[in-house]
């Protein structure tokens, strides 16, 4: 499989509350020589979760992750996931809440992730009815920036997770274009998802080099040339050229994902061998 370049050109182009003491995160410059912390998206491994959170933080652990991104507590109290990622030597540097929940309960959100140890609150999904236009996306922005500036009061950080759509211009404007150039840097930050990305038909090195240190977050999915997500690994995504430019995006925390794995368990250990023997 032919890895020399970023995708084949037929893809197209906490602190924390006293609960226990801080719990401590890797600095957030960003340096490949870091990435010895591979993080997982929880989403992948939902099922299981709903069946048994401790079980699955602990096979997490075992695989060799060091953090985790929450989509969902599961209905345990944010003690008792602080607990049991504690129990496992793991730290969770994200958490993904939907648009409702940044409108409606940002607060108790940010207590709960100050108190888990959360840096960054996560707005992982926009539906059709909030993304109609480019007006909707250039108020979006402006609300995110609200989101952004709750979230930096509280020492967090806000981002905005990509899908395929925000790259799919609207009378020849493209929407995360709009996001990115609408909102402060200094209270919100991105979270790439290369899959989704690449799905669009954007570069992320494009991205990289456009909107420096924009993307301090990463979601590391593969994708084969007809589109199919697949465990990280068994794709044409170049990870390593990618990763070569994580000081020019401004990356400090990567998380493996696959939506719809066939095996959850073995999907993330596949995933995680693989870019543990990753070379840049």
């Amino acid at each position: 499989m032919d890895r020399r370049h970023f995708v084949q050109r037929s893809l197209g182009a906490a602190t924390l509350l006293t609960y226990g003491g801080p719990i401590p995160l890797p600095a957030l410059t960003p340096r490949f020589s870091a990435i010895d912390r591979w993080g997982l998206q929880l989403y992948t491994v939902r099922s299981l979760m709903a069946s048994n959170v401790e079980e699955t933080l602990a096979h997490v652990a075992r695989v060799g992750y060091r953090e985790v991104e929450f989509a969902g507590y599961f209905g345990r109290s944010p003690q008792e996931i602080r607990m049991t990622l504690e129990a496992e030597n793991l730290v969770a540097p994200a958490i993904h809440l939907s648009l409702e929940e940044f409108r409606q309960n940002l607060e108790p959100a940010i207590e709960a992730a100050t108190i888990i140890g959360h840096r960054h609150l996560v707005l992982p999904f926009l539906a059709a009815v909030d993304r109609p236009d480019i007006d909707g996306y250039q108020r979006l922005a402006g609300e995110m920036n609200r989101f952004g500036e709750a979230c930096h009061e509280a020492g967090l950080r806000f981002a905005y997770h990509n899908h395929d759509f925000e790259l799919r211009a609207i009378e020849g404007v493209v929407p995360l274009d709009v996001l990115i150039d609408g909102t402060d840097p200094d209270l919100v930050t991105f979270e790439v998802d290369l899959y989704w990305m690449v799905h669009g038909g954007a570069d992320p090195l494009d991205y990289f080099t456009r909107y420096p240190g924009r993307f301090e977050l990463c979601h590391v999915k593969d994708r084969t040339r007809d589109g199919k997500m697949v465990d990280v690994g068994n794709g044409v995504i170049d990870f390593a050229e990618i990763f070569r430019h994580a000081e020019t995006a401004g990356l400090a925390h990567y998380f493996v994902e696959h939506d719809t794995p066939d095996d959850a368990l073995e999907s993330v250990r596949t995933s995680f061998e693989y870019l543990a023997s990753l070379r840049v």
